[in-house]
């Protein structure tokens, strides 16, 4: 769980978004810092023995850092009012599959999967699905990844509207092919942060997503 000081944090920081008021808070921040890396070890404590791809990670390699990137967005706000965690199965490769956990007021969710890989990356992952297309057909017809997450996430603007270069466009897996991420996710409820037993929950829902991540994982290692 993540206490109820922490999200009172962010939710006043959503107020007081700016320099002068985080210095001000340092030490409610510090606090705030303390207790979202106990939260990634209470779920690192949970997935690790779900995954065991995850054992090298440490509560280090799975936050993010409060600043905002501003230097090319309209919006000049220092300070991110959300919280994430990337568990990632391989550390060393920067598109490697994993699961992701977000806080944010009234839009909270987990997801897992490769969010915009590389060119070369995605090339890697339309190759396995154009020849193990079976395979991935089977992991989210799966029952439990049905029930979690339903299907591979299909937004508009993260799709190609023909078939990719070089690929079949009557193959049986294209509208898998036109994908430019191969994410799912999953919306939750805020107040499930705060349960007692929030990263025991949330760990068995992540974990539906290791054969996919799998699936991703043999992709980007499999040589030409």
């Amino acid at each position: 769980m993540i206490s109820k000081e922490a999200l009172q944090f962010l939710e006043d920081l959503i107020a007081n978004n700016n320099t002068e008021w985080m210095h001000a808070n340092k030490k409610r921040y510090d606090n705030y810092k303390k207790d979202y890396h106990n939260f990634i070890a209470s779920i690192l404590a949970e997935m690790k023995p779900l995954d065991k791809s995850l054992e090298p990670l440490e509560v280090k390699n799975c936050t993010f850092r409060i600043n905002r990137d501003i230097r090319f967005s309209k919006d000049k706000s220092p300070y991110k009012t959300n919280m994430g965690v990337w568990l990632t199965q391989n550390k060393f490769r920067k598109n490697s599959p994993g699961y992701y956990i977000h806080f944010e007021k009234g839009n909270s969710f987990i997801a897992g999967g490769v969010w915009c890989p590389e060119p070369n990356e995605l090339k890697q992952i339309r190759k396995e699905i154009a020849f193990f297309y079976d395979d991935l057909e089977s992991i989210v017809a799966n029952k439990t990844f049905k029930s979690e997450f339903k299907q591979l996430s299909r937004e508009e603007n993260n799709m190609l509207k023909k078939a990719p270069k070089d690929f079949d466009p009557n193959h049986p897996a294209i509208e898998y092919l036109k994908l430019k991420s191969f994410t799912a996710s999953q919306k939750i409820e805020d107040k499930l942060f705060t349960e007692k037993d929030f990263s025991k929950i949330i760990a068995q829902k992540l974990i539906a997503l290791k054969p996919l991540n799998d699936f991703l994982n043999r992709a980007l290692e499999t040589e030409d």
